[in-house]
This record gives structure tokens, sequence and C-alpha cells, in this order.
């Protein structure tokens, strides 16, 4: 590119920035009674705060979910579409739903606000058009009307999702502030703060113990692999009754079908991992998380005194992040 070329860009990304801010100067000048009634509605919420939008507005929702559970008020993001199909069982009368849409016309969100109006729970609606159908539907509605978008064209979402997500934020600062939510109370939705305390925990606080991935190992590996398949950890502990005698990992799977020797009605015996990496139920998460990565594993079958099968547990157990829904490529 040229000098003239790379001039231009930054010119431009400067003209954007400046059509962002004086949509954000809009808004803020435009800042009204209404949303000091939404603020006294979410701060009065019994239940959860529920955000839903479409598209880019969805995005900014999800975001807007984020902030305010992290911050002290219960949150979660609900798609339109999935709530017209069964998702709308998630809200409750005593939630609060706020609905985003620049337009608000948006067909999939106004065809669910008179479903959650029938609940009994309360609307906010963040849009540029009062009224508008989503308006209109609402119980209060904050307006964020911008001049115009960045967009060349003025079509893409810019200056408008900018808003709404500054919207967003006021709204959860405010929260926070009428909660008074401090630095302790920060931490305490943070977990990674608190990963030093976790570690120090027994296992035994923190490995699964229900629908454990345990298959026998004189069955086949057809049916070993039902259980590596729904147990959702990466791994199928095989037994000689009670006691651990074996693992198979996805990794193992992987390796077998690249070999050509992939054949289901074998003994899944043939194909363990005999006398795998194990753990006790008193040892701490963090002895569990150095052998994980000294070993380069990821999940690890839990014994007793007598090798007997007890209980699994997982990195993201130790991390805190709950359970893992894929399996990594590791042998144990």
């Amino acid at each position: 590119m040229t000098d003239k070329q790379l001039s231009d860009f930054i010119k431009r990304g400067k003209e954007v920035l400046q059509i962002e801010e004086n949509g954000l100067a809009s808004i803020r000048e435009s800042l009204d009674l209404n949303f000091a009634k939404a603020v006294e509605m979410l701060a009065g919420c019994k239940g959860r705060v529920i955000i839903t939008g479409l598209g880019k507005s969805g995005l900014v929702g999800r975001k807007i979910a984020a902030t305010m559970s992290s911050t002290g008020t219960p949150s979660f993001f609900l798609h339109p579409v999935e709530g017209a199909h069964g998702d709308l069982g998630m809200v409750r009368t005593e939630d609060v739903v706020i609905s985003i849409s620049n337009s608000g016309e948006t067909d999939e969100l106004n065809a669910l606000l008179p479903a959650i109006r029938s609940f009994g729970t309360q609307i906010i609606s963040i849009t540029s058009e009062i009224e508008s159908t989503m308006g209109r539907l609402s119980d209060i509605v904050i307006k964020t009307k911008v001049p115009c978008e960045a967009c060349s064209h003025g079509l893409a979402p810019t200056s408008s999702t900018t808003a709404a997500l500054a919207i967003g934020d006021a709204l959860a600062v405010c929260l926070m502030d009428h909660k008074a939510f401090d630095s302790q109370d920060f931490k305490k939705f943070h977990p990674g703060g608190s990963l030093g305390r976790r570690l120090t925990l027994c296992i035994s606080e923190l490995m699964h113990t229900d629908n454990i991935p345990a298959a026998a190992q004189d069955g086949t590996l057809a049916e070993a692999l039902t259980v590596l398949d729904k147990g959702g950890l990466g791994l199928v502990a095989l037994t000689d009754g009670e006691k651990l005698s074996g693992v198979i990992t996805d990794g193992d799977v992987r390796r077998l079908v690249c070999s050509g020797n992939f054949n289901t009605q074998i003994s899944a015996r043939e194909v363990m991992i005999e006398n795998p990496l194990r753990i006790t139920p008193d040892m701490s998460a963090a002895q569990a998380l150095d052998i994980m990565e000294s070993k380069e594993i990821t999940v690890l079958p839990v014994v007793n005194e007598e090798g007997m099968l007890t209980g699994m547990i997982h990195l993201h157990d130790l991390l805190g992040k709950g359970r893992l829904k894929f399996a990594e490529n590791t042998r144990s």
C-alpha cells in the first residue's frame, strides 16, 4: 500500500470514531426519566434479568448479560428464535426482560414479547424508535437514537450498537452502585481470583461421582465407546469387577482408527491402557493439577485404597470452569 492509502485509513478510522463518539454524546443528552425507572425496575427484580435480541443486537445483549452477571445482577441471554421453540420456558413472572432492537421492528423479537407479557413479566426495551412495535409492547423504553451509523451506506449497525452497549453498561454500573457492589463482591463472581483456595480442596470435594463413564473390561469395544461418548469427559474407565484395570480415551480411539485396526466387536481389554494413572480422593486438587500438567492429560480416574473406581476428575473441575463437553487427544 502507498503512504497515501495508509494515511487515508487513519483518517477514515478517526472519522468513524468521531461519528460513534457523537452518537454516544447524543444518547447521553437524551437520557431521561425512563432510564432511571429502568434501573429502579431492575433493582427490584426478584428473579433474573433476561436479555434478548437478534443479530448484532443479540451480540450486544450477550455482553450486557455477562456484565450484569459478573457485577451482582443474575442475568442470561435468551435467543428470540430459541425462545419461540421452547426456551421461553426459562422465563418467570418475577424476571425482567431487556429487549434490544434499533428499529424496534425485529419480527422474531416482536413475536416473542406478547408471550412474555402474558406471563406478567416486565419488559424494558432499548431502541431508537419509542413508537415501534417493540416499544409499544414494553413497560419502559430507553431511547437510543443516534444521528447516523458510521457505515458509509448507513446500513451496518455501528453507532447504534455502540449506543446500546453503552446503555447496558450504564444500567449495570447504576445497579452496582445501588447494591453497593464492591471489590470483594467482584472477586466472588470471578473464580479465577480464588483458584489458589480451590486448589487446596480435596479431590473428594470436586470429583464426579454420578454416572461415572465406566464399562467392563471384558465387554466389547462398542460397549465401551458408547459409554465414552455419553460420558462427556473424553475417557472411559475399564473395570475388572469394581477395580480399575484400564482406560480408553478419545485419543486412543483416534489412533486405533488411523492404524486401520478398528474393530468394535473386539474386547475392550485388547485396546485399553493397562494400569493407568489414577489418584485417590484424599489428594489435593493441586496435586492432581501437577500430575495433569506433567503428563499432559486432562482427566484422571479416582480410586480408593482397594483400587475400586470411585470417581473421575477433569482439569476444568480443578480450575472451577465446570464440566467439559469435549475431550483432548491424550493418553492416561
